[in-house]
């Protein structure tokens, strides 16, 4: 635990750690593998969102405005988990645990930016699939390339504008109590607890971001989804129906993952007192595991995508075995 640096201007003094400490499970026997659950996790991760990345790169069939945003939500799986994971692997496998106060805002940042990425991308694809049953006939004309690429950088702009205010207000905190923090990476919940001065202006703004990052897609996802249901109901034919159902199983799927287990979190903290390590194995398998189950859910679940693995599976062996005959008949 390091000593504290003070910052001086005019009026104020800001004292702050030139190093924050991160702590691990209290007292929890075989920890480690726990961590080491959490690195396959991480493996798992990475090879699914690379697989899922590759095959719509790949599969010309997939070069649609719906599989950008299928694209992108696997990108912001595989840069949250490489933010996360790796880290705590570093930290608490291989006990770096002191953090430089640089390197920790860093960190806060980067992983709270790319979990609000995955929020806003599920709205992306409710907004497609609301589209698509509720207007199909002008779906290709409202849903194209240039749309999707226009909201994807919108959220890239409103993300990281607003998680640079709330970091940079951290800046402002003075830190004259401790520099622990008992949690699994730079909790920004945890990093102005430990303040000494008014931090008003943290809570007003890490309530209004949490509000328009997290609970405000959700909202409209429901809200989207109910207006689905209301237009499945107009469908005559009962397959018609069920076929318009399964293209929103997935997607459904995804948000089920995302958000039931955060809320349920909120709820478990809000009404039941929880031991520090249960909070802690809740909190980091919430972020963990739903980058790991969405590329398999996609594929495994939509049609389009499986149908694209077996042609480029195909294609592949096609392409091996002529490269192996004409190797025989340069041999001959």
């Amino acid at each position: 635990m390091s000593s504290m640096q003070s910052d001086s201007s005019t009026n104020v003094t800001n004292v702050r750690p030139a190093t924050f400490y991160i702590s691990d499970f209290s007292n929890m026997p075989h920890a480690k593998y726990y961590y080491m659950f959490l690195f396959l996790v991480y493996v798992v991760t990475v090879l699914g969102n690379s697989f899922i990345m590759s095959t719509i790169y790949l599969a010309h069939k997939l070069h649609t405005a719906k599989y950008i945003i299928v694209f992108h939500l696997a990108l912001s799986d595989l840069c949250g988990s490489s933010a996360l994971i790796p880290k705590i692997i570093e930290m608490f496998l291989f006990d770096h645990q002191d953090i430089a106060y640089e390197a920790c805002m860093a960190n806060m940042f980067s992983v709270y930016h790319f979990m609000n990425m995955q929020s806003l991308t599920l709205l992306a694809l409710a907004y497609d699939r609301l589209v698509a049953i509720c207007f199909p006939l002008r779906y290709h004309a409202i849903i194209t390339k240039p749309a999707m690429f226009l909201i994807i950088g919108m959220m890239w702009i409103v993300s990281l504008t607003l998680f640079s205010v709330l970091v940079a207000l951290v800046n402002r905190i003075s830190f004259c109590r401790s520099n622990v923090l008992h949690s699994y990476f730079c909790d920004y919940g945890q990093i102005i607890g430990l303040a000494c001065n008014d931090i008003t202006i943290n809570v007003f703004m890490a309530n209004i971001t949490y509000g328009l990052l997290i609970c405000t897609p959700l909202i409209l996802i429901i809200i989207s989804y109910f207006c689905i249901s209301l237009a499945l109901l107009r469908i005559a034919h009962g397959a018609d129906r069920i076929k318009a159902i399964k293209t929103c199983t997935s997607h459904l799927m995804l948000v089920a993952m995302f958000y039931l287990p955060v809320l349920t979190n909120i709820i478990a903290s809000a009404t039941t007192p929880l031991h520090l390590n249960v909070q802690l194995i809740n909190n980091s398998l919430t972020q963990a595991i739903p980058p790991m189950l969405n590329p398999i859910i996609y594929t495994l679940k939509t049609e389009e995508v499986m149908q694209s693995i077996k042609e480029l599976y195909r294609r592949s062996k096609v392409n091996t075995t002529r490269n192996s005959q004409i190797k025989g008949c340069r041999m001959n």
